[in-house]
């Protein structure tokens, strides 16, 4: 029988098709179990919560006093004074709490500059601003003018005794004493004060050996519009020394607390190679950059007015408590400040000791942090991985262009019928995207008249999952569904013309087989489209993107591929599937919850805030 033009797939004589396939009683044997399949979405899930658990919720154990010894970070001294900070509740700009915060962290300034290393120099200054002006380009206050004037900010410098030029080389390390109005501010930010504290404890013990000067800045004003970092960077006397800038912020309470804002490759290096639980996502600094977070840091304020390269840091979890009464100690892990301080002290201990790290920063601060954009993250929160955004754009280029040809060439020898067949199978994709936001959509609109609570998730954000992440999954598979059923019929037509000799039950077998492919090397597809995009648009998280595409892809070469040049279509190995998704869910699955629980907090707290709103209008 000749072969018939144009079909997706090759065909033989009748006998060697019927040979080449199992038997129609055979077929219903080798049909996956739906507890097989049930098996294989467990391991998903456990996978993924376990690399999120490993990479996000595994925090060291809290270390006390004796413990750390007179150089080592105690979270058990960071806590003391983390709870003093909390026992005044809300301290805003303008209140008496916030004279005695000041009042406090001044009076444990001056006990660290007691009980300093002898041959360090510690400077303790209560510094007052004059009247100022805080206009920025960019970010949350993009475009409005904040006035200020009569901030208090404790500034503790360390230096070594002996070597004056320290005192022109300084390393800020920053963070705010102010709250909110609503809140005691456990996490947002005492957690970093009483981190800071304890690191400067730990830092003038070490700073005779230092290259280089470390200067503690609790400012305040940030609640206020980032005013405390504005008034230092631009009217302190030692603003013109300062050649790098650390910013420890809170956007949630404990957890790890991670690098979420870097510029240039060598200071992420460093803190790469120093930190002792890494964790770094440029993937958060793409979303809180685009504006979908609504928040700002004084990382900006150094960053843009300044010029200062640097790092930023803040604690992610329990997102929806940010910036309200329930922001309280209770909710403070144990092992997050030992996570801070012990990352922070080892870097700050490289940095300030390394003649190489000043000059690298002298060099950056005078040029431009775009063209100094490098992608960074964490593997399992065991190792850093960093790289220039110019490598990442050739790597995702040349992975673009050998996609898009062995794609080019695969469709032009499939002829019309495996065009069609692409082009089905990316609809069922569109269709997957179209019903996984359709039925959570509805889902929204029908949960006020059916529940007594209309925002149930307000008090466990985790009801998200069920109450969307389900509808999101079935929508997914039922737009999944009807595309692999108009992908069936498709193929149907062409084999019925092209295989006339196949029987009905093998002809519906071969078929199922023959879409199941499609609908996976599809899914090669959509992560092809966001590589590209990212790529185009220089997004750092792209890299999730060429992992999604490269490793599946990887995975069906090595397993499915075959040599044979006309072969019946087989059934997907399972070892296909789990080869694939290894990697990506390893390098991402973590992050990706993250990024849900953190837009869930956000959505939460949005509101609880419109919430507590309407009662004080009805009040």
């Amino acid at each position: 029988m000749p072969r018939g033009r144009g079909s997706s797939v090759s065909t033989h004589e009748k006998p060697n098709v019927d040979a080449a396939v199992d038997s129609d009683k055979d077929n219903s044997r080798h049909k996956r179990s739906a507890y097989l399949l049930l098996g294989l979405f467990i391991l998903f899930v456990h996978g993924s919560w376990s690399v999120y658990r490993m990479q996000f919720a595994s925090l060291p154990l809290p270390l006390g006093a004796e413990q750390a010894g007179k150089r080592g970070f105690s979270e058990a001294s960071a806590l003391k004074h983390v709870k003093y900070l909390t026992s005044l509740g809300p301290h805003p700009v303008g209140s008496d709490a916030l004279d005695l915060a000041v009042q406090y962290v001044y009076a444990e300034a001056e006990k660290i500059k007691k009980t300093a290393h002898w041959d360090v120099d510690v400077q303790v200054e209560l510094f007052h601003t004059d009247i100022g002006a805080n206009r920025l380009a960019g970010g949350l206050f993009k475009g409005k003018t904040l006035l200020y004037s009569d901030l208090k900010h404790v500034i503790l410098r360390i230096v070594p005794k002996y070597l004056p030029e320290a005192e022109e080389n300084l390393i800020l390390v920053s963070s705010h004493i102010d709250t909110v109005s609503t809140t005691e501010g456990a996490g947002d930010c005492s957690s970093c004060v009483g981190v800071m504290l304890e690191l400067a404890r730990g830092v003038a013990q070490w700073a005779h050996g230092f290259k280089s000067g470390v200067l503690f800045l609790f400012n305040t004003g940030e609640e206020e519009g980032l005013d405390g970092a504005h008034s230092f960077i631009t009217q302190h006397h030692w603003r013109n020394s300062v050649r790098f800038a650390v910013d420890l912020e809170a956007m949630g309470i404990s957890g790890k607390s991670t690098l979420f804002q870097g510029t240039h490759q060598w200071a992420l290096e460093s803190f790469a190679a120093v930190a002792k639980y890494p964790s770094a996502q440029i993937a958060t600094q793409d979303v809180f950059r685009s504006g979908a977070i609504k928040s700002a840091t004084d990382f900006q304020i150094y960053e843009e007015v300044a010029g200062l390269p640097g790092l930023d840091f803040a604690y992610t979890d329990t997102t929806s408590v940010y910036h309200t009464k329930n922001d309280k100690m209770e909710l403070l892990k144990p092992g997050s400040l030992q996570h801070n301080g012990e990352n922070m002290l080892a870097f700050l201990l490289h940095a300030a000791s390394s003649p190489k790290f000043m000059k690298d920063a002298h060099q950056a601060k005078q040029e431009s942090t775009e063209q100094k954009k490098d992608i960074f993250f964490d593997i399992l929160g065991k190792y850093m991985v960093v790289y220039p955004q110019r490598l990442a754009t050739m790597f995702h280029n040349s992975i673009i262009f050998q996609s898009l040809l062995i794609w080019g060439t695969s469709l032009l020898m499939g002829g019309r019928p495996g065009l069609m067949s692409f082009g089905i199978s990316c609809l069922s994709i569109i269709l997957t995207l179209i019903f996984s936001i359709f039925l959570p959509v509805v889902v929204a609109f029908a949960l006020p008249h059916i529940c007594p609570f209309p925002v149930p998730f307000v008090r466990n954000p985790w009801l998200v999952i069920g109450l969307f992440g389900s509808p999101a999954l079935l929508g997914a598979f039922i737009g999944q569904h009807f595309g692999f059923i108009l992908l069936k019929r498709h193929i149907q037509e062409v084999y019925s013309r092209t295989k006339p000799g196949l029987t009905g039950n093998t002809m519906d077998y071969i078929v199922g087989l023959e879409a199941e492919r499609w609908i996976f090397k599809s899914g090669f597809v959509q992560w092809l489209i966001v590589l590209i995009v990212g790529t185009y648009l220089k997004v750092g998280a792209s890299y999730i993107a060429l992992i999604w595409l490269v490793s599946p892809a990887f995975a069906y070469g090595l397993m499915e591929a075959t040599l044979t040049p006309v072969r019946s279509p087989k059934q997907l190995k399972v070892f296909t599937l789990v080869l694939a998704l290894a990697v990506p869910v390893m390098s991402s699955a973590g992050l990706f919850i993250r990024l849900v629980d953190v837009m869930v907090g956000s959505i939460v707290r949005a509101d609880r805030t419109l919430v507590d709103y309407q009662t004080g209008l009805e009040m």
